[in-house]
C-alpha cells in the first residue's frame, strides 16, 4: 500500500518496498487466531508499461523484471537465476551462512527456501496451477478470465479450510495514457463471491 501511495511508477513502488523492508524488516502474525504463524512476502507490481515480482526472505529480497508472458506468485519463492536488482549483502549472507558456495551460479529460490527449483512448475501445489491456468490462456487473458483463475478451488488457488484466501485483485492497465486502468477488488474474504 504504501509502493502505492508514494510511487508513480512500477519500479519506484519496489524501490519504496526495499526501503521499507530494509529499515523495519517484516513479520507478525499471518492469522488473526492465536495460532503463531508468519511467513515473508512476495509482491507482483505492475504498472503500465512494466512489470516486477519482488522476493522476500527477513530483510533479504531479490527481483525480477518480467520481460514478457505470464508470471505468477503463490507462497513460495519463484525467482531463480534471473535477478535483475537485489538486497547488496543477498549472496554474501547467503555465503556466510553455507547455503551457497560462491562458486555454482546463485539461484535465489534454491538458496533462500527448501524448494526444489526444477520441479516449481511441474509439481501440484498453487503456484504450480497458477502457472499452468495462465499459460492455457497466454496471450488471451481478459479480467473474466483472470477473475476465474482467481476463483478456482480445484487448483487451490481460492483455498477453504483452515487457511481461506482473503480477497483478490484484477487490474485491467492500458499502455495507452489516454485509456483509464481498472481495478476490480473482491468485497468479501471469498474471491468466488
Amino acid at each position: 500500500r504504501l509502493g502505492l501511495e508514494r510511487a508513480d511508477t512500477a519500479e519506484k513502488a519496489l524501490s519504496v518496498i526495499v526501503d521499507l523492508l530494509e529499515k523495519y524488516g517484516q513479520g507478525g502474525n499471518c492469522m488473526e487466531s492465536h495460532m503463531a504463524f508468519t511467513y515473508h512476502n512476495s509482491f507482483l507490481i505492475a504498472d503500465r508499461k512494466e512489470a516486477w515480482v519482488l522476493e522476500t526472505s527477513g530483510k533479504y529480497w531479490a527481483a525480477e523484471k518480467v520481460e514478457g508472458g505470464v508470471r505468477n506468485i503463490s507462497n513460495q519463492l519463484s525467482i531463480t537465476t534471473k535477478i535483475d536488482r537485489e538486497h547488496p549483502e543477498l549472496k554474501e549472507y547467503a555465503k556466510s551462512n553455507g547455503w551457497w558456495d560462491g562458486e555454482k551460479e546463485f539461484d535465489f529460490a534454491a538458496t533462500y527456501s527448501y524448494v526444489n527449483t526444477a520441479r516449481m512448475t511441474t509439481s501440484g501445489g498453487r503456484y504450480c496451477e497458477g502457472y499452468k491456468l495462465l499459460n492455457k490462456h497466454k496471450g488471451s487473458i481478459t479480467s473474466e478470465i483472470m477473475m476465474a483463475i482467481l476463483r478456482d478451488k480445484e487448483s487451490g488457488i481460492n483455498m477453504e479450510g483452515g487457511f481461506m484466501t482473503t480477497g483478490s485483485m484484477v487490474s485491467v492497465l492500458p499502455q495507452q495514457p489516454n485509456l483509464p486502468c481498472i481495478h476490480f477488488f473482491t468485497g468479501t474474504p471469498d474471491p468466488a463471491r
